[in-house]
């Protein structure tokens, strides 16, 4: 039986069974989700894209201290299945990995990296897998949010006309964040694009090549090099042990890219980011090079550049009305991808808010105290955790930088 998250406490009047609503149907705003059904809170979630949760690009992400807190969260049959929405299902995550870094000049193993438990997850898969028997409301897109004079309730408003009123709105809508955006002024909100950017493919090879690629480890090779790239050759899929043309394999190059270069550039066609990246890759060793010197000649290229918001920084500090607002995940700390925290990060952000909600719905303490507290430490934590991605990546394009940075002396430990 549900909590009624609306019930009197305090100087709160609040409405009787005003559900939390979360905005954004992802790994946070599903863990969430999962989290508040198995303590019995109300929620409505809603998702803005259409009704599943496909998308034409997918893309894989490392998960690692943050798996003891999923398992928390989701069911025991779902969390049971989390090596189906590994990169390889048929490889069991082993109790720990150890992942070598090389000198993209030479091929030379200039360090290694022993991470427990460390999953490479689909994220389409794993969006499927937290999603189990959570109801979602598709095709929501956030217009705006109005908040009752008494204090009480917030309520959400869709581009569709419709509107629905709950406790709280919690915002994990990920990097681009529309609640985000409402809460602070656009300028504000707005993503920070550092002097950096990658080129990513996801591409499938004949038998003999991407069983080569895949001889460096099962999972992924990762290569700074002296002239100041970092690349990455790994696995995106391969469902079917015997079939491995048809496995699909995720590559990047990345590289020190100035505000006036990335302008310069910006009217760059597919064709020419795709020459642009394999020039970069004739620099390294193998397997960098032949990962995209294989490629076709019509390759999609996913051009990125890098992108963070420190939500420690004062002038990203947003009010929350009384506890009636808060964000999540990416929405709250997009983060560059070379340290593999923002997944972690987004399930621990799940679990306190959790936590915290069931302390406001039992009594234990008011809704402003449960999402301040929230907020102190997803915000310390976080944006703690911003600053060394951000450093870090600047460190894996710098030679002489290289061995000290976070990625290669401690992996993807938690700092």
């Amino acid at each position: 039986m549900s909590h009624n998250v609306g019930s009197s406490l305090g100087s709160e009047s609040l409405v009787t069974n005003a559900p939390v609503l979360i905005i954004g149907a992802g790994c946070t705003g599903l863990s969430i989700a999962q989290g508040l059904k198995k303590t019995g809170i109300n929620y409505v979630l809603f998702e803005r894209e259409p009704g599943n949760l496909q998308r034409a690009r997918d893309w894989n992400m490392g998960a690692h201290w943050g798996i003891p807190i999923l398992k928390t969260l989701i069911p025991p049959e779902a969390f049971a299945k989390l090596d189906a929405a590994q990169v390889d299902p048929n490889r069991p995550c082993p109790p720990a990995d150890t992942i070598k870094f090389l000198n993209g000049q030479t091929g030379e193993q200039i360090g290694a990296a022993t991470t427990p438990h460390l999953y490479r997850l689909i994220r389409s898969k794993l969006r499927a897998l937290i999603a189990d028997g959570i109801e979602i409301q598709y095709s929501k897109t956030l217009s705006n949010i109005t908040y009752s004079d008494d204090g009480a309730t917030v309520t959400a408003h869709f581009a569709d006309g419709s509107s629905t009123t709950g406790c709280m709105i919690i915002g994990a809508d990920g990097a681009r964040s529309l609640v985000r955006n409402l809460l602070l002024a656009p300028e504000k909100a707005a993503l920070t694009t550092l002097e950096f950017a990658a080129s990513i493919v996801q591409a499938k090879y004949t038998i003999e090549q991407v069983k080569f690629l895949r001889s460096w480890h099962p999972l992924f090779v990762a290569a700074p090099h002296p002239a100041g790239y970092m690349a990455w050759v790994g696995l995106h899929s391969a469902p079917k042990v015997e079939d491995p043309e048809n496995w699909i394999m995720n590559h990047y190059i990345s590289w020190p890219y100035s505000h006036a270069e990335q302008e310069r550039d910006k009217e760059f066609s597919n064709e020419m980011r795709l020459k642009q990246v394999q020039g970069f890759a004739e620099l390294f060793s193998d397997p960098f090079r032949s990962a995209f010197a294989w490629l076709k000649d019509d390759q999609p290229v996913w051009y990125a550049p890098l992108t963070q918001w420190d939500p420690s920084l004062p002038e990203h500090r947003w009010e929350n009305h009384g506890g009636r607002v808060t964000l999540a995940g990416d929405a709250a700390h997009p983060m560059t991808f070379q340290r593999g925290q923002g997944l972690n990060s987004a399930i621990k952000d799940a679990a306190e808010i959790v936590s915290q909600i069931s302390d406001f719905v039992k009594s234990n303490k008011s809704r402003a105290e449960a999402i301040d507290a929230y907020e102190k430490e997803m915000i310390d934590r976080t944006g703690t955790e911003v600053k060394l991605s951000c450093e870090n990546t600047r460190m894996v394009h710098v030679w002489d930088e290289v061995l000290d940075s976070p990625l290669v002396s401690k992996g993807f430990s938690k700092q």
